[in-house]
């Protein structure tokens, strides 16, 4: 396989990081795009300790902000890893809508500002691959975390959209779902409802949140297999349009999503029971 130019957006953290330094370990020259400063410095040592600090250009992006992106956007990539995402819960039938909204506009309104300027050079030149990393949450729904499941969805629509319109031109498009994995994202999501929400003032059951965080707690996988996954797929130049894991989960999204067509509007789903 030909050594490849990846850029990866969300490269502080969790499945993002991982899979940047083991990109990099695999000879891909890697450009690695930090949320913040303070990343960099932890990614600089794990680079030192992997020993492909040669391969691995750590740049500082937010994908949020302008100066960060028009930075970005001077480089010339062969693979574009929007991998960058943010969370919020909670029910969304009380949550402050603009919680939502910052879901969204990091999710799939910048992901998809950030990708353009990079469609628009690999157009020109015929050929590119775009990866998305959505998740089995782009295919499903969970209780309390509504948003980030809209957001998900409405990335898949996008990316589909983006599929349809790039293949003909010679583009590679792609999604990557993760199912629930420990790198602290999903903990995290969990905890920030607790910034708004009032068991006083809020008619939901807080029982019923912390139940949904515990069972999140309880039921997630070492985030080795995804980062593998990730590393395998994202230089290929053909694969699935969806690289769903565990594997298991293929089945349960479908499952999942044939059912909407059967259930009634005055019943809950099965699997929410």
């Amino acid at each position: 396989m030909n050594k490849k130019t990846i850029l990866i957006t969300g490269a502080g953290s969790g499945l993002g990081k991982g899979t940047a330094l083991g990109l990099a370990t695999k000879g891909h020259k890697v450009i690695a795009g930090v949320h913040k400063w303070e990343q960099k410095s932890r990614l600089i040592e794990d680079a030192k300790k992997a020993g492909v600090e040669e391969n691995l250009e750590i740049i500082k992006l937010n994908i949020l902000d302008l100066m960060d992106c028009q930075k970005a956007w001077e480089y010339d990539v062969d693979i574009l890893v929007n991998n960058a995402g943010i969370g919020h819960s909670g029910p969304v039938s009380e949550m402050p809508v603009g919680l939502i909204r910052e879901v969204m506009e990091t999710n799939v309104f910048s992901n998809l500002e950030f990708a353009q300027p990079f469609i628009k050079k690999m157009v020109d030149k015929g050929s590119g691959k775009l990866v998305f990393v959505s998740s089995v949450a782009g295919l499903s729904t969970s209780p309390y975390l509504g948003a980030y499941n809209a957001s998900k969805h409405a990335l898949e629509a996008i990316v589909q959209s983006l599929r349809d319109e790039l293949t003909p031109m010679g583009l590679t498009v792609a999604t990557i779902n993760p199912g629930p994995y420990e790198t602290g994202f999903n903990d995290r999501m969990y905890d920030n409802y607790a910034q708004w929400f009032d068991k006083d003032m809020h008619f939901t059951p807080k029982e019923k949140i912390e139940e949904a965080a515990q069972v999140m707690a309880e039921n997630q996988f070492d985030p080795k297999e995804m980062i593998e996954k990730m590393i395998e797929v994202i230089p290929q130049d053909s694969h699935d349009f969806r690289t769903i894991l565990p594997t298991n989960f293929v089945e349960m999204c479908k499952d999942y999503q044939e059912k909407q067509y059967s259930i009634q509007s005055d019943a809950v789903a099965p699997s929410k029971k």
